[in-house]
């Protein structure tokens, strides 16, 4: 069969990368896609918005399936568009979608069913969002954008003069356009964070694996937010409580699936909440709709059996009859690499050497993220977020130094990373 991919990130590599080995596809496409996807199969330059032009693409290619990879084309309504083509599509319609795209509505839902979250306060007025803060007694606070920004539109601010340069800049210069013209007001939580992911076929879940992403720009968990420089799976939170994950199948996804009937949203796709285990128990930090970035990238590789037909039987709704995932019991360890001034505009263009030496590496997959291939047949730094160095090994430590040492051996003008990704 032929699959469609629309994305161009880790993500979608990874997915490319991990859909290719099943027995039962033949063609890869990928919407735009990477310098990595390009190896897999054909790129195709269509935008993750363009609902028609991505239908005209599956008509013309003869596209089985498709997999939607970002928020983005999901809050277009591209699912929605596929499906009232008669298409095979795995990622929710646009009004299950909005648990991402919408930060308030997501907070609404796990008000009104009883999910563990953290209290916040919205506004979409200036003087509103001031009073509340001048008056706030509770510090840090987290300032969310509403809507989608690309990972970038959370600041925890430490004090009032932070946090009303963070308000003024949503609403008042609108530094993430529409996305910004609401913001909540979060109550910063202590403890470490966590990556759930599950596939939901609207009444049922699968769990996936845990996985604990790195967001913050540079060591110690400093600098500003970012898309996520690096992943591990499982995380030490779970390697230290085997029964962590089922607490939080009990305590999320069971009231998330009530939700779900209660509300009437059918929501069929990978939903990923990204949880805080702090000392009062796991609290929802929000909603994804899709899988993660990079947490996709230290989940695929410890998946020995086949996805295709997980995601056919979440798009069907019929999880249970799929086939029980068989996972790796080793380590998983990501490390992005960045472009230089990434999160900001990144400086890009620039070469990139030493993937040949990695090709054949065992246990070592690189992800490409922002790279493109030119005419001249080198691959150059095309984003922020560049490549993805993952690791397979028996202990965490020997993950870490795996991937560091896979990383190491890649280079490009004003390449940045983390040194200390899943040392804890």
């Amino acid at each position: 069969m032929t699959v469609l991919i629309i994305g161009s990130g880790g993500r979608e590599h990874a997915l490319a990368w991990k859909l290719a080995r099943s027995p039962r596809v033949r063609r890869i496409l990928c919407a735009p896609g990477n310098a990595g996807t390009a190896a897999l199969g054909e790129n195709l330059p269509i935008p993750i918005t363009d609902a028609a032009g991505l239908l005209a693409a599956a008509a013309r290619h003869d596209v089985n399936f498709t997999v939607i990879g970002p928020d983005d084309a999901l809050a277009a309504g591209v699912a929605d568009a596929f499906e009232a083509a008669g298409r095979r599509v795995f990622g929710p319609r646009r009004d299950a979608a909005r648990l991402e795209w919408s930060k308030g509505f997501a907070k609404d839902f796990c008000r009104r069913h009883a999910i563990p979250t953290a209290g916040a306060e919205e506004f979409d007025d200036l003087g509103a969002a001031l009073a509340h803060l001048r008056a706030r007694e509770r510090w840090p606070v987290v300032l969310k954008a509403d809507g989608l920004a690309a990972g970038k539109g959370v600041v925890v601010a430490a004090g009032l003069e932070e946090a009303e340069a963070a308000v003024r800049a949503m609403l008042e210069e609108r530094r993430f356009g529409a996305a910004g013209a609401r913001v909540l007001a979060e109550d910063y939580l202590t403890g470490s964070e966590c990556s759930l992911h599950a596939l939901v076929d609207g009444r049922r879940a699968v769990l996936l694996p845990l996985a604990q992403d790195h967001k913050r720009l540079l060591d110690g968990d400093a600098g500003p937010n970012t898309g996520g420089m690096g992943t591990v799976s499982p995380p030490s939170a779970a390697r230290r409580d085997p029964e962590l994950a089922g607490r939080l199948e009990r305590e999320m996804m069971a009231p998330f699936l009530a939700g779900l009937a209660a509300d009437g949203l059918d929501f069929r796709g990978l939903l990923f909440p990204g949880v805080m285990l702090t000392p009062d128990g796991p609290r929802v930090l929000e909603f994804n709709a899709r899988f993660g970035d990079p947490e996709t990238q230290v989940l695929l590789p410890r998946l020995r059996s086949d996805l295709l037909p997980l995601l056919e039987a979440c798009a069907g709704g019929h999880l249970d009859q799929a086939p029980v995932p068989e996972w790796d019991s080793r380590v998983a360890v990501c490390v992005i690499l960045a472009s230089e001034n990434y999160p900001g505009k990144p400086l890009v263009g620039r070469p990139i050497h030493g993937l040949e030496d990695l090709a054949d590496a065992e246990d070592v997959m690189v992800f490409h993220a922002g790279t493109r291939r030119g005419d001249d047949g080198i691959v150059r730094t095309s984003g922020g977020r560049v490549l993805g160095v993952t690791a397979l090994c028996s202990t965490v430590e020997e993950a870490r130094a795996r991937a560091y040492e896979a990383a190491d051996r890649i280079r490009f003008d004003g390449k940045h990373c983390r040194r200390d990704i899943a040392a804890s």
